[in-house]
């Protein structure tokens, strides 16, 4: 079993839910550490954040990804017990099999065998690792960033290991994030008997027309790099349980992700029209979770191809969809963002799982992309 494959079984065994890292980061600091890396724990609150950087000058790559999981479900469900790796098929499943301890363990390998072969590299590699991306992330690497940036730490060149494939791996590479914000809306009226109407004011009959205009409304086109922007409601809540009573608030839970041919601000601006337009007694508190980037034509990417042609034969298509990732806090740095990673098409489900022969591919990439930029580079 190789090196890779093994040290990913370790990793999965360690039941860290988020924000637990049940241990995953110290395996990783005991392996690296002794290779001339500097260590760095950047914890706050309940989150833990393992910095390991070999090399102190400029250009800076970064590895970064999370030891946190999400929860695995109804264990029933399970072909196989979702903490203890296993193979079948050519599979090897486990929750974190795709998302993403399989490509932590490519970045720690990879690392381990280009500072091996070139200790004297040009520049700064370093492996940033939290166990706050699958919960509130907010207490991971948004924190760093802010730690990097106050004593005058940059970032040139992030690499983010989250499972980007689709069919293959290495055919797709995410070089943009579309923006999430999100919103919780409280409707106001005023509590009643069914049978007299007049005497209430039923929030859910006042957001009703407003609603349809919201989920009619088209926010833009979007552009060359991503579609158009959507709203969704995610939750609406109303009501006491009893079937005679005209509820007094309505709960709405909504979402835009957004291209970078939409602001923050006007999507706010233009639903607060729609609302005041048709007369709802509202509040209405908005939260970022990320804002949109787009990484073009540049280093990482053109370094990153290069080794997908190298190593697989064909070079990826560069892609904007899927969720957020913490590419979303490096990307306002400055930095050149780009995530590549195994299939994602088990992430978050019941028998996650990923092709065991991707996962020492994926490290043969990893290492080559570090040669590119360090070695082979200007």
């Amino acid at each position: 079993m190789s090196e890779t494959l093994v040290l990913t079984c370790e990793l999965i065994r360690r039941r860290s839910v988020t924000p637990d890292d049940a241990g995953c980061m110290d395996l990783i600091a005991e392996r690296l550490q002794p290779l001339d890396f500097t260590l760095e724990w950047l914890d706050f609150g309940e989150t833990r954040n393992l910095y390991l950087r070999h090399g102190k000058s400029a250009p800076l790559l970064v590895l970064l990804g999370h030891t946190d999981v999400v929860p695995p479900g109804p264990l029933e469900e399970w072909r196989f017990p979702p903490f203890e790796p296993t193979f079948h098929e050519g599979q090897l499943y486990g929750r974190g099999a795709a998302d993403m301890k399989s490509g932590i363990a490519a970045m720690v390998t990879a690392l381990q065998r280009f500072v091996g072969r070139y200790p004297a590299h040009r520049g700064s590699v370093a492996i940033l690792l939290t166990s706050d991306e699958e919960g509130d992330a907010r207490d991971g690497v948004v924190r760093v960033m802010k730690t990097f940036a106050a004593r005058g730490e940059k970032i040139d060149w992030c690499l983010i290991g989250e499972p980007s494939s689709f069919e293959r791996l290495g055919d797709v590479i995410r070089v943009g994030r579309r923006g999430s914000l999100c919103g919780v809306l409280t409707v106001h009226g005023i509590q009643g008997h069914v049978a007299y109407p007049d005497l209430a004011d039923n929030p859910i009959h006042r957001f009703a027309p407003a609603l349809a205009e919201l989920t009619a409304e088209v926010w833009d086109e979007g552009n060359a790099f991503f579609p158009p922007t959507r709203l969704q409601v995610s939750n609406i809540q109303a009501g006491t349980g009893a079937e005679n009573v005209i509820p007094g608030r309505l709960d709405v839970s909504i979402n835009f992700r957004y291209s970078t041919a939409q602001t923050e601000d006007r999507l706010k601006q233009r639903v607060h029209a729609i609302l005041d337009k048709h007369g709802v007694h509202y509040d209405l508190a908005w939260r970022l979770s990320g804002a949109p980037f787009l990484t073009t034509g540049t280093e990482l990417i053109e370094a990153t191809q290069a080794a997908l042609e190298t190593i697989v034969g064909q070079r990826a298509r560069p892609d904007t969809g899927g969720g957020t990732s913490d590419g979303r806090f490096v990307a306002p740095t400055g930095a050149e963002v780009l995530e590549l990673g195994l299939l994602n098409g088990t992430i978050h489900k019941i028998d996650e799982r990923v092709p065991v022969a991707d996962i020492g591919v994926l490290a043969e990439i990893y290492e080559q992309i570090l040669v590119n930029l360090l070695v082979a580079g200007p």
